[in-house]
């Protein structure tokens, strides 16, 4: 059988079909290069970021490797004098026993213990050099005699000696002001196991090139163990800690009554030393605020500038009598409303500002040391509503406030100016400069989910990060809740609404905490992170003082 015929194709027919044919052949090709130059698009954006990354912690840990040499060469100098002036001593008979050589270990600059769930090159900060004191069998003519060893900073502002008197502590003296704090009628320095902090000049430490690096977060382990009854009647206001003594905390409320804390058993418990009224005289009115003195020995507390009354009242510790604990200064450079925020600079020269409704940040200078205090109006005119939070800047003499007007300024005390402006789109209720890299700051605002912003003092007008929470009682932001940075400035804690410490780790890329602690029955206003014991202490609405152990 003959095969079917088939028609032929007419010539417009077969150019018609190649033409399709070369058109399909060309198409595929040019989305196989489309997606190949995507992926190599993608690709690039992926290592770009890799480099930058990278380029980040070689940045970060030379600056670790110069402050570590650093450290070791002070450390070694300290301990070639301190070994020099043990041999003079001792050839004078000052010393019954031979001061046997100081051992260097390892600590960390934290109390925290972090469990981490992210990559094992996560970098960790360095832990850092310490002496441990010498043997305690040094009689009082060493004391004496090692009084005149200047601290290695060299400051000139005030001088500092190294005095050991006790196994792993050392006390600072400032001047020839050697006074202990008391505490009722009761001296701290008779306490049992009471320690003085060691107060050293701070080093700047880079951070900032370690925000963002972790898609995990470096989560801890905290446990409350304790919910103290805080003694007040009425809502808490403050948690302040002690500058000169790990061991002693207050806390003031709106029943005017500020409560003298001593932390015992290793942050197992608080108790109660000393209550004191502190109501201002004319309008009775509570402290708004409170501030340590730098040398512990005092309590300062700011209160509205309505009616005349007392704007600033100073509650000596060293006096054994209630009732001439609490005295008001007479300088009244506020000119109306509530004032909202005390701090002390963390500069040599004592001083501290304030921030209040009338748009003014005022500068507090002491002066002869028996306190009085001479204040200066810095500026009322940069913000055009309440200044909520003031702060000092470690590196330079500058003064930062954050307003109502959502305005964030940062006043230069020697140019006498505004060196830092921005302003974001929600009001802001406080600053707060990290306690380590003495360039990042944070600022608390009223953006739901992005309450908390990180800048750079460096960078003008630029938000390195945000971190934020969902409020589940409310929506509402409140100026009562505050924040507080660890030790070592990887973390933040917060208070918040609802009966959670929402804490955050500067290295988790999100902008959610990287752990919440449910720690209260009602909303906390402030958790703050302990000196040197792993422990945080906050303070609730539900009238408790907590004590929360990291583990």
């Amino acid at each position: 059988m003959s095969a079917p015929l088939v028609p032929k194709r007419s010539k417009i027919e077969r150019e018609e079909s190649d033409g399709e044919t070369a058109m399909a052949d060309e198409n595929g090709a040019a989305n196989s290069r489309d997606e190949q130059e995507e992926a190599l698009v993608a690709l690039i954006e992926h290592r770009t970021k890799e480099v930058e990354h990278l380029r980040r912690h070689v940045t970060y840990y030379k600056s670790q490797l110069d402050q570590a040499e650093r450290r070791l060469e002070d450390t070694q100098s300290k301990l070639a004098r301190l070994r020099g002036c043990d041999n003079v001593t001792s050839s004078k008979n000052f010393l019954g026993d031979h001061i046997k050589d100081v051992k260097v270990e390892r600590r960390s600059t934290s109390p925290i213990q972090i469990s981490e769930f992210s990559s094992q090159n996560q970098p960790q900060s360095k832990p850092q050099l310490v002496i441990p004191a010498v043997n305690p069998k040094i009689s009082q003519h060493m004391k004496m005699a090692e009084t005149g060893m200047k601290a290695s900073n060299g400051s000139s502002g005030r001088a500092c000696t190294l005095v050991p008197i006790h196994t792993n502590s050392i006390v600072k003296l400032q001047g020839d002001n050697s006074n202990r704090i008391y505490a009722e009628e009761e001296a701290v320095e008779t306490e049992a196991k009471g320690t003085k902090r060691k107060f050293e000049q701070k080093e700047h430490r880079e951070l900032i090139p370690l925000m963002c690096s972790c898609s995990s977060p470096c989560t801890i382990c905290c446990q409350t163990v304790c919910l103290v009854s805080s003694q007040h009647k009425r809502k808490l206001r403050s948690l302040v800690l002690c500058p000169t003594n790990d061991q002693l905390f207050v806390t003031s409320a709106l029943d005017g009554v500020v409560n003298l804390w001593k932390v015992q058993a290793k942050g197992s418990s608080a108790k109660l030393r000393s209550s004191t009224d502190c109501l201002s005289p004319k309008q009775r009115r509570w402290p708004e605020d409170i501030a340590w003195h730098p040398d512990g020995s005092s309590l300062l507390s700011v209160y509205s500038a309505d009616d005349g009354d007392s704007q600033i009242s100073v509650m000596n510790l060293n006096k054994k009598q209630r009732k001439t604990r609490v005295s008001f200064l007479e300088e009244k450079p506020h000119v109306k409303g509530i004032i909202n925020n005390i701090v002390f600079m963390p500069w040599d020269s004592v001083c501290f500002v304030t921030g209040g409704n009338d748009h003014a940040v005022v500068l507090w200078t002491e002066k002869d040391g028996d306190n009085f205090w001479e204040p200066k109006v810095l500026h009322n005119s940069l913000h055009s509503s309440a200044v909520m939070g003031v702060a000092g800047m470690h590196q330079r003499q500058i003064v930062m406030s954050a307003g109502a007007d959502k305005r964030i300024i940062g006043f230069d005390l020697l140019a006498g100016r505004a060196d830092y402006k921005h302003q974001i789109e929600s009001k802001c209720m406080s600053v707060l400069p990290n306690p380590c890299d003495f360039n990042l700051f944070m600022v608390q605002t009223g953006t739901p989910e992005r309450q908390l912003r990180l800048f750079d003092i460096r960078s003008r007008q630029t938000e390195i990060h945000a971190f934020g929470w969902k409020q589940e009682t409310s929506e509402s932001q409140s100026a009562l809740i505050n924040q507080a940075w660890s030790p070592d400035g990887m973390y933040i804690t917060s208070g918040s609404v609802d009966p959670v410490i929402h804490i955050f780790d500067i290295r988790y890329n999100a902008h959610k905490p990287s752990q919440s602690v449910r720690a209260h029955q009602k909303r906390v206003f402030k958790a703050v992170w302990h000196y040197s014991l792993p422990l945080l202490i906050s303070i609730s609405s539900d009238l408790n003082v907590g004590l929360h152990k990291i583990t």
